[in-house]
């Protein structure tokens, strides 16, 4: 899936679900049009991957956040450029910018909307 599909007129990133990213040109689109965005790094077969899908989906629902998927196989320069040595990755990223990253499995919604807000709190 194209990320263009899931952009509003106005150019902003549609939040009412995780957006599928294709590669480094649509990560660095995706994340330039949001003030804040997660973006997980996974890959196909990953278990862990796949139980965070829901609580993606309640997490673009919920909170003013842009989420964003990549599978940093398809484009090899996501591996090094964001040194993914294991997934899930996130990484959250306010006016484009990478500021923090979390690779330690599963994640639950709470303890994501709070690492989300700390990290915010720590920006503004």
């Amino acid at each position: 899936m194209n990320n263009t599909s899931d952009l509003r007129t106005d150019g902003s990133a549609a939040r009412d679900r995780p957006v599928s990213l294709e590669d480094e040109a649509d990560l660095d689109a995706f994340v330039s049009n949001s003030s804040v965005a997660l973006v997980e790094f996974y890959t196909e077969g990953c278990g862990i991957c796949r139980s965070m899908e829901p609580v993606l989906g309640n997490l673009a629902r919920e909170l003013d956040v842009a989420v964003g998927l990549v599978n940093p196989r398809d484009d090899p320069p996501l591996v090094d450029r964001f040194d993914v040595r294991s997934v899930p990755l996130f990484v959250l990223f306010v006016d484009g910018n990478p500021v923090a990253r979390r690779a330690e499995g599963f994640i639950g919604g709470d303890d994501l909307v709070d690492w989300i807000d700390e990290v915010a709190d720590r920006i503004d």
